[in-house]
């Protein structure tokens, strides 16, 4: 490991999953329009495949949401230089994992991780957070607003 924070470089990463179980992993935050506010990650990870060989898998999507924007696999020359400039940290995956919510994906990738830094979000262990029972939302602030009928 050549950063003191336990990240990798591309190749170090390589070397550390060839042949073995173990993956290694880098989540960029994608921000929203004001610059400021993440709201979802572009994952990348960097595992063996059946060959001997490796491939990253992509998986982009926003936060809080199962839907994925993107699942793609990479092989050789399909890596994109741009992945081979980011910083990895160990892991291992769990195939299960990758239906999870991009931040809980995220949060299991970084308890996996023997390198795990603190200043991540406990995404998974964050207590869950409802509105009393006499709270309601009126049905025009999350956009299922009943039509109103035009009076003459």
């Amino acid at each position: 490991m050549s950063a003191a924070d336990g990240r990798l470089s591309f190749e170090e990463a390589l070397a550390l999953v060839r042949g073995s179980s173990i993956c290694a992993f880098a989540a960029v935050p994608v921000f929203g329009d004001d610059g400021e506010t993440a709201e979802g990650a572009r994952v990348f990870i960097l595992e063996a495949d059946e060959s001997g060989g490796h491939r990253v898998r992509f998986l982009a999507g926003p936060f809080f949401s199962a839907a994925l924007a993107a699942d793609e696999i990479f092989v050789g020359d399909q890596i994109p230089e741009r992945v081979r400039e980011l910083r990895f940290l160990p892991s291992i995956c769990r195939e299960e994992w990758f239906s999870d919510q991009i931040q809980e994906l995220i949060a299991q990738l970084l308890r996996a991780s023997p390198a795990a830094t603190p200043e991540m979000p406990d995404y998974l262990g964050a207590p869950p957070r409802k509105a009393a029972p006499e709270v309601s939302f009126p049905l025009s602030q999350i956009g299922r607003a009943a039509k109103r009928e035009e009076r003459s």
